[in-house]
């Protein structure tokens, strides 16, 4: 993570942040020799911070700079907008800058708790959106202080950002769960690495490789962890591989989940989470489809604890749904940038596709706060902003990368993936969002019942996920699936009409 000793370091920004990371650089002296500090605030240019020398304004003072190769500049603004990050970026690579860090916008960092190690290379997520919303996160997780906390799916890119945030929790016991070995084996390391620099509180860290789709197992390690809280961040996601194996992402996402919600039941879990898509709104792909289930599992979880009424307090199960995330795996940005990297073409489905993004540490940090706040029986939806169009994302981030699109780097348009569609929305036609005392977060009502029965559903699905010797024709028949969840989700109907029939769809399955 250092740099060479041989290394000039300049930080921008000499606010608590940057004079945390002044601190620790040289009190190790292993990063290279800090020079000094580049602000744009008048009261604090001219002086002198523990020895070092503040100079600005940053547009004027880097310009003057001789840089080497090894010299390099730290970003230490976690509170700064978009569009400051922007400028900051633009002056320091007219300047010559050729190795930039940033220290995450995290709200951690914003709490005072800034250290080197949290530091990366500038990329594209970091400068485009919006700028994200400050959360306390210290005091949004107080509800977790002490507390056993499980995060499924726990080496992915939410619930990895989960448990870095839930180091700053006072946590007692941090479960990693997952089915992938290396990714749990990565994000343990990598949180006892940021244990060991200092980040965060004292938690226990307890990776355990495990699979949602096994039902006895879920019951017997909750029995065994005795987990107070899940956040169930774990999903098959990509829509058209799922749309291609659309068995395996029912049975994962949908039976998954019910495998987990029933295995939380049986161990008194007080507080379970689901992490949802806007995919599920009126879904019209497989993967949206199983989300939209995993959705109606959650509600009618809450709904079934309320109506029993045991003594003591009831066990809290909500839904948090959101939109896409930048730079999360297998979506649009790494694949932008590898595309990039090798001269282009980049690619996108069609010219006026649009999404909604967020960055996934404040998605997280929201998430963890609607985790505290949130009613059972509630599902909420984290507030997204206005939808990005794909082209400028691709063109945005072409120019990131120094180059000029179609001139330098072409753009293709593919065309529409199945399950794809135009665009999303983060609320239903029978849906309504309402505004809470949170910022960017609201509250969805539904404006009638729900038609699909997830119970029903279960027993349907069961012979095509499950082997049953008395129907064994029905076994991983994903025509017979999708006529079952295109009778239970109208939405869903009118892309099969408009790709062919269930029979043509279905080959190559």
């Amino acid at each position: 993570m250092g740099t060479k000793k041989s290394g000039r370091l300049y930080i921008i920004g000499a606010g608590f942040a940057g004079q945390a990371l002044a601190n620790e650089i040289k009190t190790k002296a292993i990063f290279g020799e800090l020079v000094a500090f580049l602000d744009d605030d008048p009261d604090t240019i001219g002086r002198k911070i523990d020895g070092i020398p503040v100079l600005g304004p940053v547009r004027d003072v880097a310009r003057l700079l001789r840089m080497n190769p090894a010299d390099e500049a730290i970003i230490a603004l976690p509170g700064a907008s978009k569009e400051y990050l922007n400028e900051i970026y633009g002056i320091l690579k007219r300047a010559g800058f050729m190795r930039i860090r940033i220290l995450p916008g995290m709200s951690q960092s914003i709490e005072g708790d800034a250290h080197f190690i949290q530091t990366r290379s500038i990329d594209p997520q970091d400068l485009l959106g919006r700028t994200p919303v400050t959360v306390n996160l210290k005091q949004s997780l107080a509800y977790l202080r002490g507390k056993r906390v499980l995060v499924t799916g726990a080496g992915g890119s939410i619930g990895s950002e989960l448990c870095r945030q839930l180091l700053s929790g006072g946590v007692s016991r941090l479960y990693l769960f997952g089915h992938g070995e290396n990714s749990i084996y990565q994000i343990d390391r990598e949180l006892k690495v940021l244990q060991e620099e200092g980040v965060g509180e004292k938690t226990t860290l307890i990776p355990i490789i495990g699979d949602l789709k096994d039902r006895e197992y879920m019951d017997f390690i909750l029995a065994r962890l005795k987990a107070d809280v899940i956040f169930h961040a774990a999903a098959y996601k990509h829509v058209p591989m799922m749309e291609e194996n659309a068995v395996a992402a029912v049975e994962n996402n949908f039976f998954g989940t019910d495998n987990l919600i029933n295995a939380a039941r049986h161990n008194g879990v007080k507080r379970f989470v689901l992490i949802t898509t806007d995919k599920a709104v009126d879904p019209v792909s497989v993967y949206g489809a199983s989300k939209y289930l995993c959705e109606r599992l959650v509600l009618e979880a809450a709904a079934k604890a309320a109506a029993e009424k045991a003594p003591g307090a009831s066990p809290n199960y909500m839904v948090v749904r959101f939109g896409n995330v930048l730079g999360s795996r297998g979506s649009i940005m790494p694949l932008f940038q590898k595309q990039i990297e090798k001269g282009g073409p980049v690619t996108i489905t069609h010219p006026e596709m649009r999404r909604y993004f967020m960055t996934i540490p404040e998605a997280c940090s929201l998430v963890l706060k609607a985790g505290g706040v949130g009613e059972s029986g509630k599902l909420y939806l984290l507030d997204m902003g206005e939808p990005v169009r794909i082209r400028d994302m691709a063109e945005q981030m072409i120019r990131f990368y120094g180059f000029e699109p179609e001139e330098d780097i072409k753009i293709e348009y593919i065309g529409l993936r199945p399950g794809e569609r135009l665009d999303e929305d983060l609320w239903g036609r029978d849906e309504t969002p309402l505004d809470t005392e949170f910022p960017r977060i609201r509250r969805v009502e539904r404006t009638r019942p729900a038609t699909a029965d997830p119970e029903d559903l279960l027993e349907k699905l069961r012979p095509v996920v499950r082997f049953d010797p008395a129907r064994p024709g029905q076994y991983r028949d994903a025509a017979i699936l999708r006529e079952i969840l295109e009778d239970a989700i109208p939405s869903l109907l009118p892309l099969r009409l408009a790709q062919g029939t269930a029979k043509e769809i279905v080959q190559g399955y």
